[in-house]
């Protein structure tokens, strides 16, 4: 019976990775690739280390800078050029200022992710 036991115990903890459970070294490598595809992203849509810093606060920032510095030999390498980010929150304010109604578009009130994405695009444009 003691054998029956410990056999099933051994299967239970054979099989802990089909449960899901991951280890602390498959976190870490996750981490690490996500800062490294973040960094990346910022430095195709030509963005400064900084702001990427700043826009992803929670992401590794020696992966963020691993992944902005290999995009950047890349893209010197293969003579590739900045893809420079369109805000689709950004269109329809640029089109009611020249309408003149510039002034009712910044007054209407602002909500969550598309206000800060407008007020950036306005602060890159000045």
């Amino acid at each position: 019976m003691k054998k029956h036991l410990a056999l099933l115990l051994l299967l239970l903890v054979a099989g802990c990775d089909m449960l899901g459970i991951e280890s602390p070294e498959k976190v870490a490598a996750s981490r690490e690739a996500d800062g490294k595809a973040i960094g990346g992203a910022c430095r195709h849509a030509g963005r400064a280390i900084e702001d990427c810093y700043a826009l992803n606060k929670k992401a590794d920032r020696a992966a963020v800078f691993a992944g902005w510095r290999e995009m950047n030999d890349y893209m010197r390498e293969n003579k590739i050029d900045e893809v420079h980010p369109q805000l689709a929150g950004a269109a329809p304010a640029a089109k009611a200022s020249e309408d003149g109604d510039g002034e009712r578009a910044e007054k209407a009130p602002a909500k969550g992710r598309e206000a800060k994405a407008r007020d950036k695009a306005k602060a890159h444009e000045s």
